[in-house]
């Protein structure tokens, strides 16, 4: 399998409890507005992904599923389209990254507009990871 198509695979979603009760209690994070980013370095435990990321846009921010859903869906493109700038960091194989993206803005951002946050994010994320 090629590992630089740009694929978003079930495998580099987040979705182990102990894993996201551990990145919200020890995760460090920043702002690339519209999204908050909160990441946690662990030991790799032979997983497939070496980043693995959750989504969350909050109700309190929109009110509609559908709204809520169109957003979920940008902020996942937007990281499958980028998330070669993390190869780089996480090649060695020994650490995995914990990464989830939180929505704070009141209405639905454009795709270009979370397109510049995604790029600002995995920039900042790359330089203090090294």
């Amino acid at each position: 399998m090629d590992d630089n198509r740009a694929t978003l695979p079930k495998s580099e979603r987040l979705s182990w409890k102990r894993h996201v009760d551990t990145l919200f209690a020890h995760g460090s994070s920043f702002v690339a507005y519209p999204l908050r980013i909160i990441y946690f370095p662990i030991k790799n435990d032979h997983r497939e992904a070496n980043v693995s990321i959750l989504i969350h846009v909050p109700k309190k921010k929109l009110k509609h599923a559908v709204d809520r859903n169109f957003v979920k869906r940008r902020i996942r493109e937007n990281y499958r389209l980028r998330k070669h700038a993390l190869d780089n960091v996480f090649t060695d194989g020994g650490q995995s990254l914990l990464l989830a993206f939180l929505y704070l803005d009141g209405k639905p951002s454009t795709f270009a507009t979370l397109g510049r946050a995604m790029e600002k994010a995995l920039k900042t994320l790359c330089e203090r990871l090294k």
